[in-house]
């Protein structure tokens, strides 16, 4: 390796993050704020509080509030339901190549552990937190496709992000490059390496592993500060984990891999929502006319399935449904994640008649994006074809600016109330210029209750 992680975490400085890398960190806080807002109001994120302030009060690290609740529990605690709250609503960002998140489990574990020093008369500007960022995302991006290339099952991003989270809260806490190896290690020995694909074919509040995969990385950190060993973690240390952290600050893996969502379901259903609307709109088709739908797509994708899902964390991951919701409504946002949505007759009949293929040249095509070719069949035996695509949202396929902040304003906005969100979304796309109060302000806007 060019330069070892523990170099790269404890050298780095704000000037040597390139100003891509910031702009994305920006547009990923406020990105990730609008989906912690909405998620704030799932049985999940209820759940996963109340668990928290029973199992999690504040000791001698100081209080930190939960993310979009204000009660304060430890880092441990807050970081715990902040990750829970996030996960809770599909739309997050996310990296392709590690078929998971990052932000979802450093977002909340690195706002826990920061409004907890500010607790104890810490003061940080956001550039400061900016760098931390930084750190939690390179490392969680380049463990995670080590972790995937050396591990035989697919695992949750709770299992790589609690490796970047713990190191990203070591240099916090102020370890040297040692204390940054030991931190790695134990957040990686001790992190959940929970089975995806187990959620994927019985979804429930499981998700993806981050509300376990955060505090795992925070309590680790602590650990090492306080003398605990774990040295090495062989997703950073291992000769097969080598080849993944070559070019380690200077190439960011972040900027080449992270993608935006568009729509608050799992990503792989998304390149079939994408051309069904399409279809509907080119061939001025209504929902009724239609008999049955074909998707063609990657093997994993076809575990979606989902074609009645009795809960939102099944509707999360299906792709029949949300595919039948956009031939039917045209559009899939915070509206159909309303329970009322899953007893939609005409959603159900379009969802019942959809069929999920399991292609080769899909699961081929899917490597670095996620591929999928649908069909339409009318009722009086009319055949739309669309060409196989990719989901938007990816570094060469943006989400347009306007398509990010109307999906910011619709999670938020109803839960926040207009100003509120506006001014957190203000703040979140400039937050690394704000000084030491500002910052303290920013945390206030995003910690405190709807």
């Amino acid at each position: 390796m060019a330069q070892a992680m523990h170099e790269f975490a404890s050298g780095l400085t704000y000037e040597d993050v390139p100003e891509g890398m910031r702009a994305l960190l920006r547009v990923s806080f406020a990105d990730t704020m609008g989906v912690a807002a909405i998620g704030a109001t799932t049985d999940m994120a209820c759940a996963a509080r109340k668990s928290s302030l029973r199992l999690f009060g504040a000791g001698s690290a100081g209080a930190a509030r939960i993310l979009m609740d204000g009660r304060a529990v430890s880092p441990v605690g807050a970081a715990m339901a902040g990750g829970f709250t996030v996960d809770s609503v599909d739309a997050h960002d996310g990296t392709t190549p590690n078929k998971g998140h990052v932000g979802s489990a450093v977002f909340p574990a690195l706002l826990a552990v920061a409004d907890a020093m500010r607790a104890e008369g810490r003061q940080i500007a956001g550039a400061e937190f900016l760098l931390w960022l930084a750190i939690g995302y390179e490392v969680s991006s380049r463990a995670g496709k080590a972790q995937h290339a050396t591990c035989p099952d697919y695992h949750t991003s709770g299992s790589w992000t609690a490796v970047g989270v713990a190191v990203a809260v070591g240099r916090m806490l102020g370890l040297d490059g040692a204390g940054l190896r030991h931190a790695a290690g134990i957040g990686e020995y001790h992190g959940p390496r929970s089975q995806m694909m187990r959620c994927i074919d019985f979804p429930t509040m499981l998700r993806d592993g981050v509300g376990w995969g955060a505090p795992s990385g925070v309590t680790a950190a602590y650990l090492a500060m306080d003398g605990f060993t774990g040295a090495p973690a062989l997703t950073c240390e291992s000769e097969e984990a080598a080849p993944f952290w070559a070019g380690l600050g200077s190439d960011w893996m972040t900027l080449a891999d992270t993608h935006y969502k568009k729509y608050p379901c799992c990503r792989w259903a998304h390149p079939s929502m994408d051309a069904a609307a399409e279809l509907m709109a080119e061939h001025g088709l209504h929902h009724s006319a239609v008999a049955r739908v074909e998707i063609r797509t990657f093997h994993y994708a076809t575990r979606l399935a989902g074609h009645r899902p009795a809960s939102m964390d099944e509707l999360a991951y299906s792709i029949a449904f949300p595919v039948a919701t956009m031939i039917v409504r045209g559009e899939f946002g915070a509206r159909e994640m309303e329970e009322a949505v899953l007893q939609d007759a005409d959603i159900l009949r379009v969802s019942a008649a959809t069929e999920l293929l399991d292609d080769d040249e899909m699961t081929a095509r899917s490597v670095d994006k996620r591929w999928a070719a649908v069909t339409i069949v009318t009722k009086e035996g009319a055949r739309y074809e669309a060409a196989p695509r990719s989901a938007r949202g990816d570094v060469d396929a943006p989400l347009t600016a306007q398509e990010m902040r109307d999906k910011y304003h619709m999670f938020a906005d109803p839960v926040l109330g207009r100003a509120r969100a506006e001014e957190i979304r203000a703040l979140c796309l400039r937050f690394d210029s704000l000084d030491a109060a500002g910052f303290a302000g920013l945390l206030d806007l995003v910690l405190a209750a709807p």
